[in-house]
């Protein structure tokens, strides 16, 4: 029995299916994704988010998403499935801090009940390595190095930064970690440019599908360089609020969009379990708005 039940379904049909039956099952459908364009990755998102649009409580030990999700085994199983299917999946600094230092960005991590589908599908399918290439963006390159996921033998890491953070983690014993490559990008009013993240990762790093898990600060960053081909948003039956002096972020933060640049998208699926809804949105073409 499938986890999700699929509601709506606009994707391009394909003569051959991708998924292997077991994931088809839970997922209710298959999953393709568009050619990766000649020269960057293609760039998937995914999100989850309360009814009112908050994406993070900033509250200590209740920051990370599982908060917004309820820990909801369909969202993991999705989160899980996104990642066995992308090259890298990268995260900012903050999302780090936000969830507990045992977290793994891997497949089997979110949803382990399919770990062996999982992995017959990044590997035998795919043809991918094991685990995807993990990706943070940190400017001062301040992380704690004693995290999981710096430590944890055959996951690869890349941490991009800037020049006084590539010196920083130096200093830390990054360059002790035997998994873990620092590289500097120029930083242009304290942010390093999406085009820059994506040239690097392609050119060096062969990432084809790359899966961007935020923050809201670093999904804004790539939104306003529309540099977001695809956007999974889990829907929580929930509403957090917010207080004028509070600070709960939603789904995109420091930028704001003029109507006539705004981020439009298309609805490709929608799937739901319980009071769940699970989106798949494209992102547009001017001709298509």
């Amino acid at each position: 029995m499938g986890l999700v039940r699929t509601i709506l379904d606009r994707d391009q049909v394909y003569p051959e299916p991708t998924l292997p039956r077991e994931l088809r099952e839970l997922y209710d459908g298959d999953l393709h994704f568009r050619k990766p364009p000649p020269d960057k990755p293609f760039v998937i998102a995914n999100f989850v988010s309360t009814l009112d649009g908050v994406v993070s409580y900033k509250i200590k030990g209740e920051a990370s998403g599982s908060t917004i999700s309820g820990a909801n085994p369909a969202d993991r199983f999705i989160m899980g499935l996104l990642r066995a299917s992308a090259d890298a999946v990268m995260v900012g600094a903050q999302t780090v801090r936000d969830v507990s230092p045992k977290d793994l960005w891997i497949p089997e991590y979110t949803y382990p009940e399919a770990k062996h589908f999982y992995t017959e599908y990044r590997v035998n399918v795919l043809q991918k390595p094991e685990y995807p290439l993990m990706v943070i963006v940190s400017g001062s390159g301040r992380l704690e190095l004693e995290r999981a996921i710096f430590q944890t033998p055959g996951l690869r890491m890349v941490v991009i930064t800037t020049s006084d953070g590539k010196d920083y983690l130096a200093n830390a014993g990054a360059t002790k970690l035997n998994s873990v490559q620092v590289h500097a990008l120029d930083a242009s009013g304290g942010s390093i440019a999406p085009a820059e993240i994506l040239e690097l990762l392609y050119s060096q790093f062969e990432v084809r599908i790359l899966l961007h898990e935020g923050g809201p600060t670093l999904l804004a960053q790539f939104l306003a360089a529309e540099a977001v081909d695809e956007l999974f948003l889990t829907l929580s039956p929930q509403i957090a609020g917010r207080k004028a002096d509070t600070t709960r972020p939603a789904l995109v933060e420091g930028v704001e969009f003029a109507p006539d640049c705004a981020p439009w998208f298309q609805l490709l699926t929608v799937k739901q379990q319980d009071q769940y809804l699970y989106l798949r949105y494209q992102r547009t073409t001017p001709q298509l708005r």
